[in-house]
């Protein structure tokens, strides 16, 4: 763990005797594409079409009676979306499971903490540029992910709507970790911009070392909802614990600021059970991640703070305040790397045609295919199946939007009918329990779903 290179590339994937090569049947249950070279099966890289154009549309109209209120329960023309459900999203935490692989294989604490740091902050990674909304979930739908090549599969379901939570477990093939969580999103519309606070714990086991990490996501903002040009900031501090050591990391998403400095910057320290600061982890949520010996930061920082006063107090005088909408700053994403770090993870660069497509990662881009084949394996209530989403994905507005309002009144008209009966809403493979690390509320995976035992299932669609 001398260099970079050696941290960032000594394996961040699975064991060499590992294949890449995916069956049919699990292409299909994976979501492959339509077609096949050299006997490995490939998934699709685009969209069916081309993002749908939001010009001739105004979210002020929408908005402007929402300010300060809870915005979960607004209904929002299909336009502002992007063709993806929330469950789905979710799921793009998954895109660097190489770095809890990575974990498992080490054997200090610190270093396993180093790089479970950088997971946390690469599951959040995603939502750079990412604007467009996803779809809510409707109560009872769920989405199922298999990647053998990666060494994972994973269910979620959306366990209510009033308020709206999901619940996710992730799981590896060769039980070396498993993954879960809650989310319970609350959002707020502030005039210019839409702020996420993504309630809710995420809770890694990496079982070989009998090891439980826990932490909660940082806020994100919306900026320029009404006026200028859409940008996305991630802030606030997310502590992750280590239950079984007592190994704390301590990581501050720094908000933009006034001079646009801090965007995107990540800082933080791990230490010890006895409060030993020992290591320091710092880099950008967009790009990033390092790790280096607290002495050589700090010496580091000393250098920049006598070399930076005058070009701050230079840019105080020439600053300006005033403008009606948020400007994103005009900041290069590098970071400077000090002597001494070692890598610990770098964002996978986007196709580029991305930005055509809602700015999906190459990973995004995959989450909602259906083959032929596919429906058959699937829960009757798995997001490839929602039609909304489906037309969206198509370049069908019109049809999207008649879609989400049939479902949405579905959904009302089932409400209605189990309050007369007085019924309650069974939820099917997540049930209400303890997160026996935290001691917290929480909806634990009963098992069973990929027994493929779906009669029981809801009729949603």
């Amino acid at each position: 763990m001398n260099s970079e290179e050696e941290f960032y590339d000594a394996e961040t994937g699975l064991e060499s005797d590992d294949s890449c090569e995916v069956s049919f049947k699990d292409a299909l249950v994976t979501g492959g594409s339509s077609t096949q070279e050299n006997g490995v099966w490939e998934r699709r890289k685009t969209l069916p079409a081309d993002m749908i154009s939001r010009n001739n549309f105004s979210v002020w109209s929408i908005l402007k009676k929402c300010i300060g209120m809870e915005l979960s329960k607004i209904a929002m023309p299909v336009v502002f979306n992007e063709p993806l459900s929330f469950l789905q999203r979710i799921s793009e935490y998954m895109e660097h499971t190489h770095l809890i692989h990575r974990a498992c294989s080490l054997s200090d604490s610190i270093d396993r903490m180093q790089v479970v740091a950088a997971f946390a902050v690469s599951a959040v990674a995603s939502q750079w540029e990412r604007t467009g909304k996803p779809f809510n979930p409707l109560l009872g739908e769920t989405y199922e992910l298999i990647r053998e090549e990666d060494g994972y599969r994973l269910i979620s379901e959306q366990v209510s709507h009033h308020p709206p939570v999901s619940a996710f477990h992730a799981q590896s093939l060769k039980q070396e970790f498993e993954f879960h969580g809650t989310i319970y999103p609350k959002l707020k519309f502030w005039g210019k911009s839409v702020e996420a606070e993504p309630r809710g714990t995420m809770t890694l086991e990496l079982l070989k070392h009998k090891e439980a990490y826990t932490w909660t996501n940082p806020l994100c903002c919306v900026h320029n909802i009404i006026l200028g040009k859409l940008w996305i900031e991630q802030y606030g501090t997310v502590e992750i614990i280590n239950h079984s050591t007592g190994d704390k990391c301590v990581l501050n998403f720094k908000p933009c600021g006034m001079f646009g400095k801090e965007l995107h910057r990540v800082e933080g320290y791990i230490q010890d059970k006895s409060k030993k600061k020992r290591r320091v982890i710092y880099g950008k949520w967009t790009e990033c991640m390092y790790s280096i010996e607290p002495k050589f930061y700090d010496t580091n920082r000393k250098s920049d703070k006598r070399s930076g006063a005058d070009s701050r107090k230079l840019k105080q005088e020439q600053s300006c305040a005033g403008e009606e909408a948020d400007e994103m700053p005009d900041v290069q994403e590098t970071v400077t790397v000090i002597p001494g770090s070692a890598l610990l993870w770098r964002i996978t660069p986007r196709p580029a045609h991305s930005a055509k497509m809602y700015n999906f990662t190459s990973f995004a881009m995959t989450l909602n295919e259906l083959d032929p084949g596919m429906e058959r394996l699937l829960a009757p209530t798995d997001c490839r199946l929602r039609p909304d989403i489906r037309a969206m994905e198509n370049g069908e507005i019109d049809a999207a939007n008649t879609e989400k309002e049939r479902l949405e009144e579905k959904q009302r008209a089932s409400r209605r009918e189990r309050s007369k009966d007085k019924e309650e809403w069974s939820t099917r493979w997540f049930q209400p329990g303890t997160n026996p690390h935290t001691g917290s509320e929480d909806w634990l995976y009963t098992g069973g779903y990929f027994d493929r035992n779906y009669t029981d299932c809801p009729n949603i669609y």
